[in-house]
This record gives C-alpha cells, structure tokens and sequence, in this order.
C-alpha cells in the first residue's frame, strides 16, 4: 500500500514535445526531488527525447545523476571557492558567479552568470573586463543570466547584458537564460543571430500539463470513532461521531510540508490568516480529497501516514481505495510512479 504517482505517459510526453518546439535548444533541469519524479526518471526521458545536456541543482546531484545521464551535465549552483572537491567526470559543466570561481576551474568546462535582478549571485558589470585573462584557463561554454519569475522587463535585462559583454568584447556564443517566454526568446535571437540562446526549464516541461500527474494514497483502515473518545499519538478528544481514515503518505513522503507562498491581495492574505488561525485550535486540512471535498487531518501526519477525520455524515471509504492527494510536486516523494 503507498502513495503513488500516477502518469497518464501519453500525455505528458505530448506536452513534453509541445515544449522542446517551443524552445529549440531546451536545457532540461532536473534538481530537487527531481520534480517528484525522481532524477533517474528524468534523466531517462531526456535521454529519450535527445537532450545534450541535463542541467542539475548541486554537484552531488550530478554525481548522482552521471550514472543516468550519458551525455553533458550542467550544475547550476555556482561553484564556492570553499566547497569541498566532489569526483565528477570531465563531461560536466560548472556555474561560476565569480572571476575568483573562474581562476581556480583551471581547465574546467564553464557557464558565467552574470548578476541579473534576481540580485542572487553573478559577476558583476564591474568585474567584466577582469575575465579576459581568465577564460584563457578554462573550457568556456557561455554566459547565462537566471531571471526572477516576474520580471518585468526580462527581454530588455537580457538586452542590457548582451550590450555589457559585447562592450567589453567577451564571446558571446551561448547565452543559457531562464524564465522567458518562447515569444521572449524568439525576439532575442533574432535581435542577436550570432548568440545561442538556451532556454533552461523544469517546471514547464515536467509539470506544465496538470491534468497528466495525480497522486492517490491508498487507504489503509477506517475506524469508525464516537464524540469524546480519545485516539492518535496526543489523544486528543474526537469532536464529534465520525470515522477515523488512516491513509498512505505523511511526512518522509512529504505530506504536510509546504513551503512559504508569496500572497497579494486582500482575500489571498484573508484566507492565509484564516487558516492560521484554525492551525492553533489543531484544525488542518489534509491534501487528500474523498467525495469531492479536501478533507481535516484529525492529527499531524505520521511519518508514512496520515490519519483523516470524517464526520458521520460522510460514508467512508474502504480499505484498499485510494485517495486523490493535492501535493505539491517539488516537496513530495511518491513510494512508486505508476505509468498509465
């Protein structure tokens, strides 16, 4: 019994497709959980539709991945100057964010971000003219320039970069950029014909077609349980006659863990103040569904299951059905992925 990860394939290979026409040159990315698919899932399907470089998080996400991943590997954290060596194969591709970065890959491959509005990490316009000396030692592979989600003016950003290096008189062969639509990038190469504009994606081309992934947690037991009777690791007081539902997927699986949303406008940051304050008085609302509705924890989830609680108004389901689940891809690990 578990929490799986359902794939209609077919679709999400379409949209896979769809995604590779609209950005020719798409660099792949595969970091973090990979997506919830796993990196050894991901890197196959690069492998599948021809990928020449699969771009991933950190270097010990790329030693992990070189084994998947026969062509070249991008790691898109800048390399540290304190960063302790981790073995990877000469087919890899360092970020550097620094001319110092620059001068100790001596004879590395290497991909230069340049500082954009993000204000992250980047060589700065400043330090431009200082790496002409240093590309002499390395196996140079291009600028890239990491775009805020909501930037307002990304093609004119990345104008201004491309005028910044070719002020300074740096190759400009291949620019990785991220963050832009295909009609942002169209305008860029055909104001630039002699730069490579890559487009690096993840979200969008894994995630893109919502209707492709479900996940479901199979339902384990149902216990039915009375007002005031106690239950759970707290033991805490049922509020009411109701059912108890024990369902596959807690907090190893990522059940129960969301990240911090950024809120604007008024009823976005009621609702977020609603649902605090229901937190303190241990009311939390699950992310699996039955009958249509979003259903209460009746406690904090368990590390490899949640327990639910339903009123007595709502029949129950029965041991061995599952239940769709609302999770967010990048913080969940399914126990299996079940192509359909």
């Amino acid at each position: 019994m578990a929490l799986t990860l359902y794939v209609d394939t077919a679709r999400w290979r379409n949209h896979q497709h769809h995604v590779l026409q609209q950005f020719p040159g798409l660099v792949p990315v595969c970091k973090g959980n990979g997506y919830g698919f796993g990196h050894e899932r991901l890197a196959d399907e690069a492998t599948r539709f021809g990928a020449d470089v699969l771009a991933v998080g950190t270097v010990h996400e790329a030693a992990r991945t070189k084994d998947y991943f026969g062509r070249d590997l991008m790691v898109l954290t800048p390399y540290q100057l304190t960063e302790e060596p981790v073995p990877l194969p000469t087919r890899v591709i360092r970020t550097v964010a620094s001319v110092d970065g620059v001068n100790r890959l001596v004879g590395a491959r290497v991909v230069i971000e340049v500082m954009s509005s993000m204000r992250r990490h980047g060589v700065s316009e400043e330090e431009l003219p200082k790496l002409h000396s240093a590309l002499q030692d390395v196996r140079f592979e291009g600028f890239a320039i990491h775009l805020p989600l909501e930037a307002v003016n990304a093609v004119e950003e990345v104008i201004a970069w491309m005028d910044r290096l070719r002020a300074a008189r740096l190759p400009l062969h291949t620019l990785y950029v991220s963050h832009l639509t295909a009609a942002e990038l169209g305008r860029l190469q055909q104001q630039f014909p002699q730069t490579r504009f890559r487009a690096r994606i993840g979200t969008r081309l894994w995630l893109g077609d919502h209707e492709a992934t479900e996940y479901r947690g199979t339902v384990l037991d149902v216990t039915a349980i009375a007002k005031g009777e106690r239950y759970g690791y707290r033991q805490q007081k049922a509020a009411g006659d109701g059912h108890l539902v024990v369902v596959a997927g807690g907090t190893s699986h990522g059940v129960g863990l969301e990240a911090p949303k950024a809120m604007h406008g008024v009823m976005p940051r009621a609702k977020g103040v609603a649902r605090a304050g229901l937190a303190t008085v241990n009311r939390n609302l699950s992310p699996f569904l039955w009958q249509g509705k979003q259903r209460w924890f009746a406690e904090p989830p368990h590390m490899q299951v949640s327990i639910l609680f339903l009123p007595d108004d709502v029949a129950p389901p029965t041991a061995g059905e599952e239940l769709t689940a609302q999770l967010r891809h990048t913080t969940t690990t399914p126990d299996r992925i079940v192509d359909r």
